[in-house]
């Protein structure tokens, strides 16, 4: 049975600040409850936040660390003191390291992949991603076993890389609740009053981090589609963004204030703008991967009206009505789903949570190493 685990992150994900960080940590965190846990990570980590596990700073901070061979002469000798049986290891950079420890310990090598890495660098327009493909592709094979984030990169890694189907196992990106909160109508309160919104108002809420393209690009989808669409129409609502990283020319989307759109920036209760808001919109058009704020959203239980794109990864068999997916840059599809379905009262429902809560995904993680042992 797997119940010593080593688990190396190549960057700091405490405290966390985006979903791919978020994700890792609470992985982590309820891993570390199941299980003897302990994290190899950077040095710009704040250890006294790990919980559950023991975090320890081996690892540099800058593009050195995906070329430590250093590191393996006090990674060895600490898996075999300490008999560590599983090495979990966050994305396939540094899989040339994993494949040495397997070689040289033993031990159980699982790659946790959160992309097709190569897939999402294509999209980005990056040259060298054939390079990445070659590497990646080699990482995933080596492996053990594989930790996919969603059925569709699981499929993908089967039938376009050639992994065997009992090699992956899919773990999603996990919330924390394990049932519809009991708390929205006091967070859609505290945002009324935080962002002097009219009561009478309905909250459309985005969020992202603004300095990645296509999350850029769905904002500007919505202040120059979606939102022009929704001024013809007698509602009455307010828009909030949320993220850190929006390029300077926007001027805080102060050009925007008198068209229901308020500006927040970053926040760090992320989580009551998820469980105030009416709705959460997903207009991504392009990029790679799961969009976990549609997770978050879901789990808050808010609606989401979300493109084709937005919604990859997303169990949508769970959701029911409360995840609405409309053709990719329709925005007048868009516009319609945001009316129609404010007015259309529902719950996430009880599979959702089942799949997506992290307890359950951690001990369903650790049943598939323990049955493919």
């Amino acid at each position: 049975m797997a119940n010593k685990i080593l688990s190396i992150v190549p960057y700091a994900i405490l405290p966390y600040q985006s979903g791919g960080q978020k994700s890792i940590a609470l992985f982590n965190e309820y891993l570390g409850q199941r299980c003897v846990l302990t994290v190899i990570g950077t040095r710009g980590n704040d250890v006294q936040l790990a919980s559950n596990y023991q975090l320890l700073p081996w690892m540099k901070d800058g593009l050195f660390k995906f070329f430590d061979v250093f590191l393996l002469f006090k990674l060895i000798p600490y898996i075999r003191k300490n008999n560590i049986d599983t090495l979990i290891m966050e994305h396939p950079y540094l899989g040339w390291m994993g494949y040495v420890l397997r070689k040289t310990t033993r031990i159980k090598w699982v790659v946790h992949t959160h992309n097709i890495e190569f897939e999402r660098f294509k999209q980005l327009g990056k040259k060298w991603w054939p390079i990445l493909k070659m590497y990646e592709t080699w990482v995933l094979k080596m492996a053990d076993t594989i930790f996919c984030i969603s059925a569709e990169d699981k499929l993908y890694m089967e039938t376009q890389l050639g992994l065997p189907s009992n090699k992956c196992n899919v773990v999603p990106f996990g919330i924390e609740q394990d049932g519809i909160p009991a708390d929205k109508e006091a967070c859609r309160n505290w945002l009324l009053q935080m962002h002097q919104i009219a009561e009478e108002n309905n909250i459309l809420l985005f969020n992202g981090a603004l300095n990645y393209a296509p999350n850029l690009v769905a904002l500007e989808a919505i202040l120059n589609h979606i939102n022009s669409l929704l001024l013809q129409q007698p509602l009455k609502y307010t828009i909030l963004i949320c993220g850190r990283g929006l390029p300077k020319e926007y001027n805080n989307l102060a050009a925007y204030q008198h068209q229901n759109i308020r500006y927040a920036g970053f926040v760090e209760n992320i989580e009551v703008y998820f469980k105030g808001a009416d709705l959460f919109l997903n207009p991504i058009t392009f990029g790679g991967g799961v969009k976990t704020k549609l997770i978050e959203a879901l789990g808050c239980n808010t609606t989401v009206i979300s493109t084709v794109n937005g919604a990859i990864g997303c169990d949508t068999s769970t959701c029911r009505n409360k995840l609405v997916i409309v053709p990719d840059a329709n925005w007048d599809a868009f516009a319609k789903a945001i009316q129609v379905h404010l007015t259309i009262p529902n719950n996430t429902p009880t599979a959702f949570y089942d799949r997506y809560f992290w307890g359950n995904i951690v001990l369903r993680s650790l049943k598939f190493l323990n049955d493919n042992e």
